[in-house]
């Protein structure tokens, strides 16, 4: 009964964490500065498609799940399918929070940065939050990791190679697809650079409390 509940607990915090990186694409598409590396391949398929964002994310995402079955092979462990499960409640989570914000938007370039800045914040809390659940990795995470073992390069360069390729196939599809850019910019940029230093402060205080609620610390 104690670990169902332990269980639930992370569950919850885990999905915590997805609505606030939900709110984060939402500001950021909001912002017209450019959405994050991760969110870039989804929302220039969608626009070029017509298709909803969450069904957009659900299916990327999907396909990084199925890219690292066919990397790791024997070595994938069925849980992390629970992936695909994850993405698509994100899919959805991501529709209702653009859905939430509607066309708010705040007037000149320094409101776009406003938003901007809060976006990169609520993707920090977010990924603090379902880091410290110590439960699955999100899809472009985990294929990632698998990417890195396969070809024995250092996860932090792989990170930036696969982020490099996705935002590199999202201007491609946006360009052939629209004959403009839409969704990369400079807030790509800044995005990409500044969420792994805001994610350390933030993870530095809500990590113990996580862990805690969750009773990992008691598990330990």
């Amino acid at each position: 009964m104690m670990g169902a509940s332990r269980l639930l607990r992370r569950v919850l915090l885990y999905v915590l964490g997805l609505l606030f990186l939900a709110f984060a694409v939402a500001f950021s598409i909001n912002s017209n500065l450019g959405i994050s590396p991760i969110n870039s391949l989804p929302y220039a398929i969608s626009l070029v498609s017509g298709v909803r964002l969450g069904t957009c994310v659900t299916l990327v995402f999907s396909a990084y799940v199925l890219l690292q079955v066919a990397l790791l092979r024997r070595r994938f462990r069925w849980y992390q399918l629970f992936q695909i499960a994850f993405s698509t409640l994100f899919g959805y989570l991501a529709d209702f929070a653009k859905w939430a914000l509607d066309g708010f938007c705040l007037p000149t370039y320094a409101g776009q940065l406003g938003m901007l800045a809060i976006s990169i914040v609520l993707t920090a809390v977010g990924i603090s939050l379902y880091v410290d659940t110590d439960l699955i990795p999100m899809p472009m995470e985990g294929m990632t990791l698998a990417c890195a073992e396969c070809f024995h390069v250092r996860f932090h360069n792989m990170k930036l190679l696969l982020d490099c390729l996705v935002v590199g196939l999202a201007v491609a599809i946006s360009l052939l697809g629209l004959g403009r850019l839409e969704g990369v910019r400079e807030g790509t940029v800044l995005a990409a650079l500044l969420v792994g230093r805001v994610v350390a402060p933030i993870r530095r205080r809500t990590g113990p409390l996580v862990r805690r609620f969750c009773g990992l610390e008691e598990a330990a």
